[in-house]
């Protein structure tokens, strides 16, 4: 948003309760229920904007989603089909809706470009011999369950899967390692190490699901104890890019774009 706004861009945020963090949604133009459809669509009517983008973070609908939608019990088998179904396939449908009511759906790396990975990003530091085995390993992985919709990322140590990214997103994963990596007493214990590795996944609509990375995953990944970061070039949003490497430098982590095959098969 505050991207957009420096560009001279007229810019309205239509913010999801029970998705949008409190802070945006202090600064959103309107805030609606998830399943108040005929809402969201007035608003927007109203606004007759350019073009509509879906940003931030996606997970399935919970019952705090879900709880003050006007249309929930009217809607009740729509809600149990979207909760039980993957995120893309509940994503592509709401393209599809936005694309049927004549709005026209970009990608959030198709309005602020330069806040895409470049092939080139890379901070102070350099992942060692086992940290880029575990990346091979990570991009493996993650290429292997594209086909699931089950998440972007996933935590290597070496050759060892210690996360897979699921429905609760990228932080929360990150917490799951610290956890398993902690004593009784809070303390983190000795073992070290790892990589997160964040990359969209095969076939995957970067208009609406844009893997987004930023100073507070750095933050996590250092308190997981973690090496470093590996995300996808030309695919992954870095948000506050000069804060977010200074961030990894100061903690000690390494920040990389590496190169995503299926991406550039998909493309070509």
């Amino acid at each position: 948003m505050d991207h957009l706004q420096t560009m001279g861009k007229d810019v309205r945020v239509l913010a999801f309760r029970g998705f949008a963090e409190s802070d945006l949604r202090r600064r959103a133009h309107a805030t609606v229920d998830l399943l108040d459809l005929k809402t969201i669509m007035d608003t927007l009517e109203g606004w007759r904007p350019e073009a509509v983008s879906l940003v931030g973070a996606v997970r399935r609908p919970g019952f705090s989603a879900l709880l003050s939608a006007y249309s929930l019990l009217r809607n009740m088998n729509e809600v149990r089909e979207v909760i039980t179904r993957g995120d893309d396939q509940v994503l592509r449908g709401a393209v599809m809706l936005l694309e049927e009511r004549g709005h026209r759906v970009v990608g959030a790396h198709e309005l602020a470009p330069d806040l895409v990975a470049a092939r080139s990003l890379s901070g102070a530091r350099s992942p060692s011999a086992d940290d880029r085995e575990a990346i091979g390993l990570g991009l493996d992985l993650l290429k292997s369950l594209s086909a699931f919709d089950i998440g972007q990322g996933a935590v290597i140590a070496r050759r060892h899967v210690l996360a897979i990214e699921g429905p609760e997103g990228t932080d929360r994963m990150i917490r799951r390692v610290l956890k398993m990596r902690q004593s009784w007493f809070g303390l983190r214990r000795r073992e070290e190490g790892g990589v997160l590795i964040k990359a969209a996944k095969r076939g995957q609509d970067l208009r609406v699901d844009m893997p987004t990375i930023g100073p507070r995953t750095v933050v996590e990944a250092a308190k997981a104890g973690l090496s470093g970061i590996a995300i996808g070039a030309g695919s992954t949003f870095v948000l506050e890019h000069e804060r977010t490497l200074a961030t990894a430098d100061r903690l000690g982590l390494f920040l990389i774009a590496v190169d995503l095959p299926w991406m550039e098969d998909s493309r070509g």
